[in-house]
């Protein structure tokens, strides 16, 4: 019966409502642990107070609740009238986009962004009605708190302990709500950022489009335009081939007599042609055999002059022309005076015949030939009693045997290392074990174990040649300058490591745009 009036009441309250927003009151009587008489007297009693009538709800009835233990309010789950959350749809939506980030055609890339762009704006318009509606129950909850606040003072016993169990519910209410705003205000966040998005990526897509659309348009232009071209030049062949036609029998004359032509000229100009070539080639045969024959007439006349120049000459030069000997000044004649006691001065040249270079520092009747020297003649002036004398070797300076293939073989490495032996150390003589003498492609570095020597860069300050100076087995030795004021004469286990290290250095400086050389050269 009071459930009855308290309906009737709240009809008449709420005029401007509609049946389910006062039905939403009714459902709070729910969470009343006591009797129902007494839940709509509460109620009954909780309305008296003037509402304000501008009051408008979100929903068509009131969440339900249920007590929990130390008479906590519970939310009892319900079903999603509309459908699922934003986030939800933010999450669909982004994984949507990169599905589609693998090419889509332009256009409809754009449709898609317009859409989501759309659906983007009408989230944040229900976003911003969410946030209406939470006003509104905000709104709500206060005044039905106050009318409650009011209600208390008015009760007593167990009336005033209901009245403050309801209000403890509607504060619980509030917090609930303050909660679900905090979550509402993160989904519109995320909602205004995805409309962001979206937002730019329409504008990129329409941009796309301009640019496809002006690329396309170039196309079409250039291909109507080749169209155009064939065109022409298909009417041009047709009105040739026209042309042709009406003058064939004129054409088909003219074929015919430059056939005619060659012809002729087939049947006279071969004859001459090979003429020709026969005497061209008797004439090169002749030529070859005159050479051939005028270079042994010349090695003839070298070698007369050779022996009658030894015959003269007091001293002969012994030694093997080749790489990895040494090239030794002796007296062939007991009235020539010593070597030792002679001045000495060794040279190279291209030829016999041509300028020759002098060797700086080789002064002495012994001189072992370097790689610089290999296809050079090896000469000696020697000096004896204000006579000058002149001896040479026969032929120019051979290589090594397996020098070549040694060189490949330390070229595939980085750095390549040498056993050596320090004779000398700024011109004086020096005891000492073996080290390593290590060429880079960037600096040489000469040490034994932890002890470094020296180790500088590829510069022009080094030097570095055979030795032209007193040394204990010249095809062994070298001569290394790394700076000024600080040199070497290192002595290698063979003559091949000795050559090997020296075309190593120069070919590794000459990369580094350095030309490796020996004193004053």
């Amino acid at each position: 019966m009071m459930i009855s009036q308290a309906r009737c009441f709240w009809e008449e309250r709420l005029k401007n409502h509609n049946k389910t927003k006062a039905d939403k009151i009714l459902t709070m009587t729910k969470v009343c642990p006591d009797s129902p008489e007494m839940k709509a007297k509460s109620v009954c009693e909780a309305v008296a107070e003037p509402i304000s009538a501008d009051v408008s709800f979100a929903s068509n009835r009131f969440p339900s609740y249920r007590l929990g233990p130390d008479d906590q309010i519970i939310d009892e789950p319900e079903e999603d009238e509309k459908g699922p959350s934003v986030k939800d749809v933010v999450d669909k939506e982004t994984g949507d986009l990169s599905d589609q980030h693998k090419r889509l055609s332009v256009r409809d890339l754009a449709c898609k962004f317009d859409k989501n762009l759309a659906a983007a704006s009408k989230l944040v318009a229900e976003a911003k009605s969410n946030g209406v509606t939470s006003l509104e129950g905000h709104v709500m909850l206060k005044e039905l708190r106050d009318a409650l606040e009011a209600m208390r003072g008015r009760m007593d016993g167990r009336n005033k302990d209901s009245v403050e169990k309801a209000i403890s519910m509607v504060e619980s209410l509030a917090v609930t709500l303050t909660q679900h705003e905090g979550g509402i205000i993160q989904e519109r966040f995320e909602v205004k950022k995805l409309a962001s998005f979206l937002k730019q990526a329409s504008e990129d897509a329409k941009k796309l489009i301009n640019q496809e659309r002006s690329f396309a348009c170039a196309e079409i232009e250039s291909a109507r335009d080749l169209v155009m071209r064939l065109g022409g030049a298909f009417k041009e062949q047709e009105l040739c081939f026209k042309a042709s036609q009406d003058q064939g029998p004129n054409v088909k004359k003219l074929v015919e007599e430059v056939q005619e032509a060659r012809r002729i000229r087939l049947m006279h100009q071969p004859t001459k042609v090979m003429g020709m070539k026969h005497e061209l080639r008797d004439l090169k045969s002749q030529i070859e055999e005159k050479s051939a024959y005028s270079v042994k007439l010349q090695r003839g006349i070298g070698r007369i002059k050779r022996v009658e120049g030894s015959k003269s000459c007091p001293y002969v030069l012994d030694g093997a022309q080749s790489l990895g000997s040494c090239l030794r000044i002796r007296a062939s004649s007991e009235s020539a005076s010593d070597v030792s006691k002679c001045s000495v001065q060794w040279y190279r040249a291209a030829s016999e015949s041509s300028r020759r270079e002098a060797i700086s520092g080789a002064n002495r009747s012994v001189y072992a030939p370097e790689p610089y020297d290999v296809g050079r003649v090896i000469q000696a002036d020697i000096l004896s009693n204000d006579q000058r004398f002149t001896v040479a070797t026969v032929g120019p300076i051979n290589t090594a045997a397996g020098l070549q293939s040694r060189v490949e073989t330390l070229l595939r490495k980085s750095n390549s290392e040498f056993t050596v032996v320090i004779s000398q150390m700024n011109g004086q003589e020096h005891a000492s074990r073996s080290h390593v003498f290590t060429v880079g492609k960037t600096r040489i570095k000469l040490s034994r174990g932890w002890i470094t020597k020296a180790r500088e860069i590829y510069s022009n300050s080094m030097q570095l040649c055979g030795v032209r100076d007193t040394a204990n087995v010249p095809a062994k030795a070298l001569f290394w300058q790394p700076r000024k004021g600080l040199s070497f004469l290192l002595t290698f286990e063979s003559e091949q490591e000795r050559n090997a290290a020296i075309v190593l250095s120069r070919k590794y400086a000459y990369d580094c745009s350095v030309t490796l050389v020996g004193p004053d050269d």
